[in-house]
């Protein structure tokens, strides 16, 4: 039986850009899906789709029971959506801005009120619940954003790059609201283009390129398909890159990567730091100087490069998402 969120061959294109590319989807109820990829990968495409806010060419999608096709207005009243930018209305205060969402969840004015305290309080927004949004800064916007979205306390939520723009200290709050949420049963279908965010949070993840899933496991199976660590070198002079690459090359277990700009060379290896101190030596007898070296987990360009040969991308997405922009928009014709 399908999980809470299914989607399966989901096709979309803008001109001569496919977005999403037969997209298949499976996230079984109370998990959490860690949609992982560069910008412009199809991330957003495939939550637009999946929220109701976007049709699809072709395929299927089913959310909370129910066809997002066929019946919209019913999966929207199941659903909580945060998208890629803040969607909060700048003239009304932050407290303003939770009550109006309650409401037009048609909770009453009483209950909308005491929701937007809590959430007021649980992301550290009390003490500017009423100054206005504008006065807020990214940060806080975005806070307030994600507040938003769990005025109700939805079955399936999806959250769209739900940390940009958050310092460490609430990004690790959020990620805290986050387990409450799949704790008490809620799915979670998560977009992210970092992998220590779907470490900490996903059950399990897919790496999606160029509109198509091309890898699915858990953070580790992922990580065990890129050689499981990487050992970094950094050499002392330019005329070292190259005898550093020999060394390396008897440890490595893949493909040496190097930054000549600055001096950098990575290998995946397996090992541990066992290897990283046997690496150490083999450079010192070979009179090479190193002004860095360490042992680390992979990041996601190894994931990257591992599946597809290239970096994630930098770039905006610019393969026909749709900009998130008008999110307030969109949030209010959620709850219709």
């Amino acid at each position: 039986m399908p999980g809470a969120i299914y989607a399966e061959g989901l096709v979309k294109t803008f001109g001569d850009v496919r977005a999403l590319d037969g997209v298949d989807l499976d996230v079984p109820e109370g998990t959490v899906l860690g949609l992982l990829g560069p910008n412009g990968a199809g991330k957003t495409t495939a939550v637009r789709v999946l929220t109701t806010l976007l049709q699809p060419d072709s395929g299927k999608a089913v959310v909370a029971g129910v066809d997002v096709l066929k019946h919209p207005n019913e999966v929207r009243r199941s659903i909580g959506l945060s998208g890629q930018f803040a969607a909060v209305d700048e003239y009304l205060t932050g407290r303003e801005n939770l009550q109006m969402v309650g409401r037009l969840y048609q909770m009453s004015a009483k209950a909308a009120k005491i929701r937007a305290g809590e959430l007021l309080e649980r992301f550290n927004l009390a003490e500017a619940a009423d100054r206005p949004a504008k006065t807020y800064s990214g940060g806080m916007r975005r806070r307030l954003d994600l507040a938003a979205a769990l005025v109700v306390s939805p079955p399936v939520m999806f959250m769209d790059e739900p940390t940009t723009g958050l310092d460490p200290r609430n990004r690790q709050a959020l990620w805290e609201v986050i387990k409450e949420l799949v704790s008490g049963g809620t799915t979670l279908l998560l977009t992210t283009q970092y992998l220590e965010e779907a470490d900490h949070l996903a059950d399990d993840i897919c790496v999606i390129d160029h509109g198509k899933v091309i890898a699915r496991g858990t953070s580790d199976e992922l990580k065990a398909r890129t050689g499981g660590e990487r050992v970094e070198v950094v050499v002392h002079r330019p005329d070292e890159i190259a005898p550093a690459r020999e060394v390396l090359t008897g440890f490595g277990k893949g493909e040496i990567t190097i930054e000549d700009h600055t001096r950098r060379l990575t290998v995946p290896v397996t090992g541990g730091a066992k290897l990283l101190a046997e690496v150490i030596r083999e450079l010192d007898t070979r009179g090479i100087e190193i002004d860095d070296i360490g042992l680390r987990r992979p990041t996601l360009d190894d994931v990257f490069i591992s599946l597809t040969g290239h970096h994630a991308e930098e770039a905006a997405e610019g393969n026909g998402e749709v900009s998130d922009r008008k999110g307030a928009k969109a949030r209010k014709e959620a709850v219709k």
